[in-house]
């Protein structure tokens, strides 16, 4: 699985998550909500440690992972981080591998 994030939404994680260059963000699944790829979850974020990654990526000097438990959630798809000016966060979207 892949994660790929865009320019601007580094920054808005930058800016908004108070993320620094060399720090982790981690993508997990969550009870509550809904997503294009689970029913009744949605998709969490932190600022966290790695313990067990199982898709990871750097940008920015940023790195996003995501833990091996959560990797379920994805259900075979890569995550695909965008930034959304009409909510002024990121928009998150699946793709298949």
């Amino acid at each position: 699985m892949n994660i790929s994030l865009s320019d601007d939404v580094i920054e808005w994680f930058k800016k908004e998550m108070q993320i620094d260059e060399g720090e982790h963000v981690r993508f997990f699944a969550r009870y509550g909500g809904s997503s294009k790829v689970q029913e009744g979850f949605s998709l969490g974020v932190s600022k966290d440690e790695p313990v067990e990654p199982a898709a990871e990526t750097e940008k920015s000097g940023i790195h996003f992972f995501i833990e091996e438990k959560d990797i379920w959630y994805f259900d075979g798809h890569d995550l695909n981080v965008s930034y959304s000016s009409k909510s002024d966060g990121p928009e998150y979207d699946y793709s298949k591998s």
